[in-house]
């Protein structure tokens, strides 16, 4: 039910922006508590420090390449829960 319920205020979301109707959560995050079946919304502002949207932006491109970015070794084995 969760993931349902998500998927579809994000759909919800992109059908707004999209149509430019209604009134899109931009500058605010909406919080969902699935125990209680409650939502609670918070307002948000930009950081103008942020390195993606901030006055002086230093991340302006997408990463291509993750593994590269990572620095990810194949040659050693993943470590798992157990090690």
């Amino acid at each position: 039910m969760l993931p349902g319920t998500i998927g579809l205020v994000m759909a919800t979301e992109a059908v707004k922006l999209l149509l430019d109707l209604g009134e899109p959560l931009i500058g605010r995050l909406m919080m969902y508590d699935a125990l209680s079946m409650k939502f609670r919304e918070l307002k948000v502002s930009r950081d103008k420090n942020c390195p993606i949207c901030g006055e002086e932006p230093t991340i302006t491109e997408l990463i291509s390449d993750y593994v590269e970015f990572c620095e990810l070794d194949h040659s050693e084995p993943l470590a798992t829960a157990a090690d």
